[in-house]
């Protein structure tokens, strides 16, 4: 089962049902993230506009007109009513070295937010840069190295508030 939200309206999608009643539609993937739709004799073009998979929310145009979604599975509606749906957010302290190496370059500055996923700074290890990339969100409150200085292991590299 997956609970959709669209607007301010929430559907209950199970196989082939939407809210109980039967989906009786024609549906053609394009290849290309766009879908045309047949329905009650009607045409619709849709195409998948932007996607996050962590966050389970995307972005749809069905004739030009863009919808928001967001999707629940059933572990996420347990999660709710257990009351733990919170808990996927990750709050950082610190980002520190992986592996030694050499601070090529840094991509943030005391005050940026950042979210999970973003760039932090490339490590030089064993001839190869690392991008090293947000475990979680957090805003930035000191950076502990300069560009051009050699690392140690789990040495911190910036702090965050």
């Amino acid at each position: 089962m997956l609970q959709v939200k669209i607007l301010d309206k929430t559907y209950q999608v199970e196989n082939a049902n939407l809210n109980g009643a039967n989906i009786n539609w024609d549906l053609l993937n394009n290849g290309d993230n766009t879908f045309h739709i047949i329905k009650d004799f009607k045409t619709y073009k849709a195409s998948l506009i932007e996607k996050d998979d962590v966050a389970k929310k995307m972005t749809i145009a069905i004739n030009g007109n863009e919808y928001e979604i967001s999707l629940k599975d059933k572990f996420d509606l347990l999660l709710e009513d257990l009351g733990m749906s919170n808990m996927a957010v990750v709050k950082m302290k610190d980002i520190k070295a992986p592996m030694p190496g050499l601070v090529i370059s840094i991509d943030v500055k005391p005050g940026d937010e950042i979210k999970k996923g973003d760039a932090i700074l490339i490590l030089e290890a064993m001839k190869m840069e690392n991008v090293l990339k947000a475990s979680g969100d957090g805003v930035i409150k000191e950076i502990k190295v300069k560009e051009g200085v050699a690392v140690e292991k789990n040495q911190i590299l910036v702090s965050l508030e």
